[in-house]
């Protein structure tokens, strides 16, 4: 069974970086797209980041310039490069991935989540 985990979360001042990692395993199959969201509390799930199978990204604006999502297809595994962090940037962050051609729009595969905290 696919299963996606995260790491790398943690609590940094504001102006720091963090580097997330999602790792996914029960597939040798590479996904098409994959990509970061967050929640914050009492927030609506946003998407942060997204890359598909060529390599080709976006970001949501309010990360642009900031944070670099990446992907390593030796290990499998997906990261997000967070820099200058600002306390709006506090959520849980969730990675996700969907092996549906053609889209990146819909992720069914969701990893639990990690807590990044920015303190002021």
């Amino acid at each position: 069974q696919v299963r996606l985990v995260e790491s790398g979360g943690g609590s940094v001042q504001a102006g720091g970086s963090l580097r997330l990692s999602c790792a996914v395993s029960g597939t040798s199959y590479r996904p098409y797209c994959m990509g970061w969201f967050r929640q914050a509390p009492g927030k609506e799930r946003e998407g942060v980041a997204r890359i598909d199978r060529s390599g080709s990204s976006s970001y949501a604006d309010s990360v642009k310039g900031r944070f670099t999502i990446s992907k390593d297809n030796a290990k499998n595994t997906l990261s997000l490069q967070m820099n200058s962090l600002k306390p709006e940037d506090t959520a849980m962050y969730y990675c996700a991935a969907t092996w549906r051609v053609g889209t990146c729009r819909e992720f069914e595969y969701w990893g639990q989540g990690t807590q990044v905290t920015v303190s002021s």
